[in-house]
């Protein structure tokens, strides 16, 4: 059924049910690159794939974001509407902690990013937030990884890829996750996951990745020559 005019604002529903400007939202995060997180026995990964123009700076991760100390954030989509989320998430975690003296949970920080992203459905002259987000993080009740995306939606999972391509990472990741996982063993689960299509299984030139281990519960980004490590083991995931 075509839209008729229905997908000029979020407000409004079409007579079969659909509301096209968030549709149009989350085909816009499938456009976007990679982005992928995995849970393991000793804490979580954050991975994205970025392909950088000839002379563009590489010390800068444009798609993984430090939200507080134990929380981290993967983006998928319209990465400027990633950055205006994350700062709503520092701001809101930093108040957690002068309100209540504790760092929030992760859990407490998808729910709040669903919401705003919820906002951006209701009302006319806005537009629905053009990203999914995988917020990972290590709290008081352990490792969790969530999902949100441009309908204000939020779920919990072990491992999860959004973006270009996610449908057929998300069944090489079902096929090959196991609770058990190490963190290096995760980081190199994402490596062969993002590299699923690629004739090279264990580049890591076009990939940035983050990790925060249940020890020390702080988010680290991973060194290049952490990355060639994890590589090596990408052999024993099959796709």
């Amino acid at each position: 059924m075509a839209s008729k005019g229905y997908d000029m604002t979020p407000t409004m529903y079409s007579p079969d049910g659909r509301i096209y400007q968030v549709e149009y939202a989350i085909e816009t995060v499938k456009r976007g690159t990679l982005a992928i997180g995995v849970l393991s026995k000793e804490g979580v990964i954050m991975a994205v794939e970025e392909k950088p123009r000839t002379l563009q700076s590489t010390d800068v991760t444009q798609k993984i974001f430090q939200v507080d100390y134990h929380i981290g954030v993967a983006a998928a989509g319209y990465i400027p509407d990633a950055r205006v989320q994350v700062d709503n998430a520092r701001f809101f975690s930093q108040g957690n902690r002068m309100t209540y003296d504790e760092s929030v949970e992760v859990a407490t920080v998808a729910k709040h990013l669903a919401d705003q992203a919820h906002q951006f459905t209701q009302y006319g002259g806005v537009r629905p937030n053009g990203v999914s987000m995988i917020i990972a993080g290590i709290d008081q009740k352990g490792e969790s990884i969530y999902v949100t995306d441009p309908s204000g939606t939020y779920v919990q999972f072990a491992a999860i890829a959004i973006g270009a391509g996610s449908d057929d990472v998300n069944e090489f990741l079902e096929k090959n996750y196991k609770d058990d996982l190490s963190l290096e063993d995760a980081a190199s689960l994402a490596i062969a996951a993002i590299n699923l299509k690629a004739e090279k299984k264990d580049g890591v030139s076009d990939i940035k990745m983050a990790k925060i281990s249940t020890e020390s519960k702080v988010f680290e980004k991973v060194s290049e020559a952490d990355l060639q490590k994890y590589s090596q083991n990408v052999s024993k995931f099959a796709p």
